[in-house]
């Protein structure tokens, strides 16, 4: 069993607001390491049912992205795939409840959990803002989701590396993340 297989792949998460390119960039640095793509069981759940989630369904949405990462995280190790690849976490499921339902009730097990990726890479609010239907909702929105994932990453010490500019240079600055921290846990 190799060294990689023994330790299992390297977990890192994608997070930020809304049209921040999380999805195009989860996929380019898997292609890219290459690595298990993990898709946001949240835009799943909306396209499949036209609609985003009402405040009742936002723990089994978390759920399932919690269970989504434990198989991923055993298909890749089958694999023999170095990196895991989460377009989202639970930590955006729950500060979404905060922001539209006033519910933290999911915050310490989302950010508990945050704390478990070898990488956090957050997505710089700063590409154009483009609509996709019933789940963007705004330049605005997004501007301020950004602030509150910004502001909950540094009160609750989630380390984490920002990743921004145009599509070419948030890839660089991800792989070259990715790449220093597989090389801090090879030592």
């Amino acid at each position: 069993m190799s060294a990689d297989r023994a330790t299992g792949p390297l977990r890192v998460a994608l997070i930020g607001a809304e049209c921040t390119g999380k999805t195009s960039l989860a996929m380019a640095m898997a292609r890219e390491l290459p690595g298990l793509w993990l898709p946001e069981i949240l835009r799943e759940w909306c396209e499949a049912l036209g609609r985003t989630p009402r405040p009742h369904e936002q723990a089994g949405l978390m759920r399932a992205q919690l269970e989504r990462e434990v198989r991923g995280h055993q298909e890749a190790a089958r694999a023999d795939l170095r990196w895991l690849i989460s377009d989202s976490t639970p930590l955006v499921t729950a500060l979404y409840s905060v922001e539209l339902f006033d519910d933290a009730s999911l915050l310490p097990e989302a950010l508990a959990h945050q704390r478990g990726y070898d990488l956090t890479l957050l997505l710089e609010a700063d590409l154009p803002w483009v609509a996709d239907g019933i789940q963007r909702d705004g330049p605005a929105v997004r501007a301020g989701f950004h602030a509150r994932l910004v502001a909950t990453l540094h009160a609750h010490r989630v380390a984490y590396v920002p990743v921004g500019g145009d599509e070419d240079e948030r890839l660089a600055g991800a792989l070259a993340a990715a790449r220093q921290a597989y090389n801090l846990r090879t030592r």
